[in-house]
């Protein structure tokens, strides 16, 4: 009689594969089934902090067309004096729950900056909590002056030893609370002796809103980068739990814990297979994982393409074999040798050919080619399968992209493949695209240099 916690478990897996990780899974007895349970439990968990993470993903990449704090800063120092006069500009944050005021960034045409990146004052009591209280920018025309009357102001002294003796500080308020400082300084006294402090609030309210944004930005981008990191950790941890359940179900298979049912063996079969099927989806997530951290590292040698390919294809043409479908090779007399990651670049193809295996038909064809156009290498791999919605195809080099295509026999994908294909691409300097029409079938391209990379 057949464990009613495996049928659970049957579905338990496949729920995950479609997202969902309500589902409760029952522990029942200590016992090797129990331990599948166990490693289950631990699994929806894991996978359901991914799913939660990459929205963090999404949400970065929908912000990325703004710049991170230093480089709005820089871009200010480098284009408003156009608009105010100075020679240095600072910025500083108010931080501590409003306490401390540290300086974040500057840039001075003076030799040697004496505020520098970390350098803080308290706020209570200065003449910075003035500024906040009325919103009021404060100029100060002779800075020796006003350091002579307020010998204390330590900020004041080391401005004035860069050379600087006239001075603008602006309060920056973002959704009506004060963030912080922008501080222009100038080496000429009465530099701001008839400005329109209008403007500077104009410019302060305008910069605002970029400095909010530019902080929300990084903040992301270092959530996506912690985020890559734990995925990291925990996909390689996932293999452990995974581990334990093929173990299990191998020693079933093996007869090694006594003689199981042919409906059983079925059972356990399946969850092999999607075991198999998970330990593929972790193999993606750590690519992902890596490339999207930068450490992606390339081992570039230099490679007789023509040989390459066609050691690929005497190794692989058996992928297409199990479909019923013909694997051909069509590769230009006139292929030279060019520089390429060749282990990354397997990973390339095989993704397009298992893509081509997954969408075509029995008894169809896939075509990898290869040719030289202009100063680079072209490779594709064509099939003649189910094609892709044009409405679709933006989708598909994206992370988890739901593409609404489905393999001829049933096949899944976790959404990766060519996300990864995309990314090991664009470090060799390559491009990738794909041409395709519905009920006639799908060309992925890709670009290698011909130049030295």
């Amino acid at each position: 009689m057949v464990d009613f916690r495996i049928k659970k478990y049957i579905e338990v897996i496949n729920a995950l594969k479609s997202k969902q990780f309500q589902l409760d899974i029952p522990i029942g007895k200590e016992d090797e089934i129990g331990e599948l349970g166990k490693a289950l439990i631990e699994l929806r968990e894991i996978l359901k902090y991914f799913e939660e993470n990459s929205q963090l993903a999404l949400i970065t990449d929908k912000i990325n067309a703004g710049f991170t704090l230093d480089e709005v800063l820089n871009y200010v120092f480098d284009s408003f004096q156009f608009i105010i006069p100075y020679d240095r500009i600072g910025f500083a944050l108010i931080q501590e729950d409003g306490q401390v005021v540290r300086a974040r960034w500057g840039r001075s045409k003076s030799l040697a900056m004496k505020i520098e990146v970390g350098y803080f004052a308290s706020l209570a009591g200065s003449s910075l909590q003035k500024i906040i209280e009325t919103g009021q920018p404060r100029i100060i025309n002779d800075l020796e002056a006003y350091l002579s009357t307020h010998p204390q102001s330590d900020s004041t002294r080391k401005i004035v030893e860069e050379g600087m003796r006239s001075s603008l500080t602006c309060p920056v308020i973002a959704r009506g609370k004060p963030i912080g400082f922008m501080f222009f300084s100038s080496m000429k006294s009465n530099a701001y002796k008839d400005v329109h402090i209008d403007t500077f609030l104009r410019i302060a309210g305008e910069f605002s809103i970029i400095v909010e944004k530019s902080k929300l930005y990084q903040e992301l981008a270092d959530l996506n980068q912690l985020k890559n990191k734990f995925i990291g950790i925990v996909a390689h941890d996932l293999r452990s739990p995974i581990a334990i359940i093929k173990g299990y179900i191998g020693l079933f298979l093996g007869n090694l814990l006594g003689d199981i049912s042919d409906k059983q063996r079925e059972f356990l079969t399946n969850i092999d297979r999607v075991c198999e099927n998970m330990l593929n989806l972790i193999n993606d997530l750590l690519d992902i994982s890596a490339i999207e951290s930068g450490k992606l590292e390339l081992d570039m040698k230099e490679v007789d393409l023509a040989d390459y390919l066609r050691d690929y294809y005497d190794s692989n043409n058996l992928l297409a074999k199990a479909k019923s479908i013909e694997f051909q090779l069509d590769l230009d007399n006139n292929l030279p040798k060019i520089v390429f990651d060749p282990q990354r670049i397997n990973q390339v193809i095989t993704n397009l050919v298992i893509n081509a295996i997954k969408f075509s038909y029995p008894e169809s064809v896939i075509t990898l080619r290869a040719k030289v156009v202009d100063d680079e290498v072209q490779i594709s791999v064509q099939d003649k399968g189910q094609g892709i919605p044009e409405d679709q195809i933006s989708k598909l080099f994206q992370e988890f992209s739901d593409v609404r295509s489905k393999g001829t026999a049933g096949e899944k994908s976790t959404g990766l493949g060519l996300a990864i294909v995309k990314r090991i691409v664009s470090a060799h300097n390559g491009r990738v695209w794909v041409e395709s029409k519905v009920n006639a079938g799908s060309t992925f391209t890709f670009s290698l240099p011909i130049k030295r990379i």
